[in-house]
């Protein structure tokens, strides 16, 4: 028999913070980014899941955007300590997540996505999760998205 668990995104201020203070630095400094390094882009925000459980199965996604708007939601491997080491672009996972919703001409129009993708995203997630308490996220608005206009998390089944 399983339960259904939701675990919620939460936005990682701090740490979205520091990666903005190592792209302001690089360009005060006249320096370039390190070869292979990933830095943080104006639309983007860091955020965090915390597993409660290790032993989960993916089930579903719940995305709302409360206007239209595209988000990607991009994890970052096992491999990455944001203490200790930049965000290199080998870090990143694949496939992302994209979810979008239509203009206003259909204002109920329900949150679209690449099915299999974010399926396939869920289940690394799941995986990962055997081997982490936290996870990292990059989640990438445009199209009129933005932190405060949506609510993300991730279902899973749990085995009793």
């Amino acid at each position: 028999m399983s339960t259904e668990l939701e675990l919620a995104f939460r936005l990682d201020t701090q740490l979205t913070e520091v990666m903005r203070l190592r792209v302001q630095s690089l360009q005060q400094r006249g320096q370039k980014r390190q070869e292979g390094e990933r830095l943080l882009q104006a639309n983007e925000v860091v955020y965090r899941l915390d597993f409660v459980k290790q032993s989960l199965q993916f089930s579903h996604w719940t995305v709302q955007l409360a206007q239209p708007g595209r988000l990607v939601i991009t994890a970052t491997s096992q491999l990455w300590t944001p203490d200790l080491t930049n965000l290199m672009t080998r870090q990143l996972l694949e496939p992302a997540g994209v979810f979008w919703r239509e203009p206003p001409n259909a204002p109920n129009a329900p949150i679209q996505c690449y099915d299999a993708d974010a399926t396939e995203f869920g289940e690394r997630i799941a995986e990962l999760a055997m081997v982490r308490k936290v996870m990292y996220f990059l989640f990438e608005f445009a199209e009129g998205c933005s932190p405060e206009t949506i609510d993300c998390s991730i279902n899973f089944h749990v085995d009793k």
